[in-house]
This record gives structure tokens, C-alpha cells and sequence, in this order.
């Protein structure tokens, strides 16, 4: 991207405005919650009226988002079942815990009530949505972060060097091997693509300009409790300011 943005201005005569660099982070929970909830508000026309009790629960990594209307009696009408399923959906869209799409989550709707005049879709949209950020927020929220495989082909003489440079940003070394060429190694390591910012230049400063690397997306993974709470700290005050 700086390569371009370079080029961009140097053979274009542009200007581009560049906005500060975003990890997408996901959140998701490590552990059960229920909540009891009712959205009530009267005016002076119709009200609105809609209640739900959610169980809540973690899924494995990579299951997405599971909805189990596990009701008895016709206590919230099966009309308004995909208005509940909505304000689950609409809630995991900008999580209550870091503010990044939730994933690996199974709701179970297990009870409820409505009223015959003031229940409508609106209301128990409403009332889910809440509802699950209530539940999630009881849920012990874990943060996670996007994590690469990166290969990286230097020369062996500045092994110790790469090695250091993986470990100093969280990463850790699957393999060294010999290169094709000869005096090269390949370290392949698993990083965090938060950490993984401004490495082309490191390396080279690292390798006098003679080592490379690829990276690609592997999988989401937590992030280490410590870290964890400043990038969320971060992420409140950044959306408090509107950035």
C-alpha cells in the first residue's frame, strides 16, 4: 500500500488522504448467561410491548451465529420470530464489548411474552437487540484478532535476527528450513496482523535490504488478556470521539 500510495503521488501529482490503518477485530464469549428482558414504552397512541428471556452460549471458532426458538405455549407468537432474529443479527453487527462483529454465538429463546395490541415486529426487534447486549456483556467477552502465516526468506547469518524480530511482535516460529538458494533460510511463523505493520522496512533494515516476506490470512485467535484491554480501551474512546 505505501508502494502505491507513493506512486500515486510521484507519477499522478496526487494527494490521496490516507486514514489510519484498522485491524478487524471479531468478538465472541467463553462463557453462558441468561437474561430476563422487556421493552416497554407507553405514549399517548399504541404502545409497544415485547419481552424475552435469552440463553446465550459459545460456539466453537469459526460456527458463526446459531438461533434456537426453544419457546412453549405460543409465549412470544411465532410471528414475530424473525423480528427477534433480526435484533440478535443487527446487535452482533457492532459488538457492546469492542465494537467489532461478533461470531460463535448460539442464542436459545426460551421464554417471553407479548400483549394483543401494543406487540409488534418493531418492538420485539428492539427488545431482542438489547436484550442480547445485555446477555453478551454477562457472557465473559474475549477479543480476537486476525492471525497470519508469514514466510519470511533471509539470509542464515541474520537468523537470529528474524527470529527476535517475530518474537518481539507476539508471533511464533513454526519452522526454519533451507532455502533453495544457497545461505537462505525460510522462517515460516504464525503473527498477528496488528503486529505486523511497518515490517517490510524492519526487515530490511534487519537483512541491509536482503530479506522478503510473504503473509497471508490464517484464522482469528484471542488476543492476550493485557493487550487485549488497551485495544479495547482504544476502540471506546475512538468511537466516543467518532473516529
Amino acid at each position: 500500500l505505501q508502494v502505491i500510495i507513493e506512486r500515486l503521488k510521484r507519477e499522478f501529482g496526487l494527494d490521496p488522504q490516507i486514514g489510519e490503518r484498522k485491524v478487524a477485530y471479531r468478538e465472541t464469549i467463553t462463557a453462558e448467561s441468561e437474561v430476563d428482558h422487556k421493552h416497554v414504552k407507553q405514549t399517548g397512541g399504541a404502545g409497544q410491548y415485547a419481552h424475552v428471556v435469552f440463553e446465550i452460549e459459545p460456539l466453537g471458532s469459526g460456527k458463526g451465529f446459531e438461533f434456537y426458538d426453544e419457546t412453549k405455549g405460543g409465549c412470544v407468537p411465532k410471528d414475530f420470530m424473525p423480528a427477534v432474529e433480526r435484533g440478535i443479527v443487527e446487535a452482533m453487527e457492532e459488538g457492546p464489548f469492542a465494537y467489532s462483529p461478533v461470531v460463535d454465538v448460539g442464542v436459545h429463546l426460551v421464554d417471553g411474552s407479548s400483549h394483543e395490541v401494543d406487540s409488534s415486529e418493531m418492538a420485539f426487534k428492539a427488545c431482542a437487540k438489547k436484550a442480547f447486549q445485555m446477555a453478551f456483556k454477562k457472557a465473559k467477552p474475549q477479543l480476537l484478532e486476525p492471525v497470519c502465516e508469514v514466510e519470511i526468506t533471509a539470509p542464515e547469518e541474520f537468523s537470529g535476527g528474524v527470529s527476535s524480530s517475530i518474537y518481539s511482535r507476539r508471533g511464533r516460529i513454526v519452522s526454519v528450513e533451507p532455502a533453495n538458494q544457497k545461505d537462505l533460510q525460510n522462517v515460516r511463523a504464525m503473527v498477528p496482523l496488528g503486529e505486523m505493520f511497518g515490517y517490510a522496512t524492519a526487515l530490511r533494515n534487519l537483512t541491509g535490504g536482503r530479506g522478503e516476506f510473504d503473509m497471508h490470512y490464517e484464522r482469528y485467535e484471542p488476543v492476550p488478556e493485557e493487550e487485549a484491554e488497551e485495544i479495547v480501551k482504544e476502540r471506546r474512546r475512538a468511537k466516543k470521539e467518532g473516529r
